[in-house]
């Protein structure tokens, strides 16, 4: 498989604070990618920047081949989606944010591809025309994930997604994420605190720590790493 994204040397400063170190390497298109490690690692102000949200100090970033430089924003942002653990939405019913990416671009969405978009994430259709403030944590997120998927994005960004949902909700939303990256061949950068969900969910697993890139590599190896570092963090030593 090729490399959908490429970093090289990235370094990202805020208020004199060095918060990513020269962060190196390559995102395999076509696979989930787990970001995990402690809090305050670097793990959203990373994933913000696949996206434009944020830009690099120094260093370069290069996805599909072309520096993040060289992308218009709103381009940018058609091809790398991303839904955050907020899942946040604008009032109204399912299909007013199913359609919202298209409206933006002064399309319409039809109501066929919005159903088809429905079954996809596990929503059923007559939910199509239910306000938004019924739907359940679960089923918010699983309309955040349809509402960025509309835009056919080659990147999907996910943070958090599933950390304030109950079980059950919670491996639905593993399920989900599998089904996209195997009907769309979907890039999936998703960062979570569950480590046995980026363990399973996860082909291939990134521990950032102190702005660091510590250890990558497939997901079902890197428990066994031998930096001590990473093996206190899959001990629970560090938060």
């Amino acid at each position: 498989m090729k490399e959908a994204i490429q970093l090289k040397n990235v370094q990202y400063q805020a208020d004199d604070k060095l918060i990513l170190k020269g962060i190196s390497g390559s995102i395999t298109g076509g696979e989930i990618t787990t970001f995990v490690g402690p809090s305050g690692a670097g793990k959203t102000t990373l994933l913000k920047m696949f996206n434009g949200l944020l830009t690099p100090t120094s260093g370069e970033i290069i996805i599909d081949g072309k520096s993040l430089n060289n992308y218009e924003p709103t381009v940018l942002r058609k091809q790398v989606g991303i839904a955050l653990q907020s899942a946040p939405m604008v009032d109204g019913d399912v299909f007013d944010n199913l359609s919202l990416p298209l409206r933006l671009q002064d399309r319409s969405l039809e109501e066929e591809e919005a159903i088809n978009m429905l079954h996809l994430v596990g929503l059923e259709e007559s939910q199509i025309h239910q306000n938004v403030k019924d739907l359940s944590g679960g089923q918010r997120q699983k309309l955040s994930i349809a509402r960025t998927l509309v835009n056919r994005p080659k990147v999907l960004l996910l943070d958090e997604i599933t950390s304030s949902l109950d079980q059950t909700s919670q491996k639905e939303i593993d399920e989900l994420i599998q089904r996209v990256s195997k009907k769309y061949g979907t890039t999936i950068i998703w960062i979570t605190h569950n480590l046995n969900q980026a363990l399973t969910v996860g082909t291939s697993t990134w521990v950032l720590m102190g702005g660091e890139l510590l250890e990558a590599g497939k997901s079902q190896d890197i428990q066994n790493s031998t930096n001590e570092h990473v093996q206190a963090f899959f001990k629970g030593e560090l938060k």
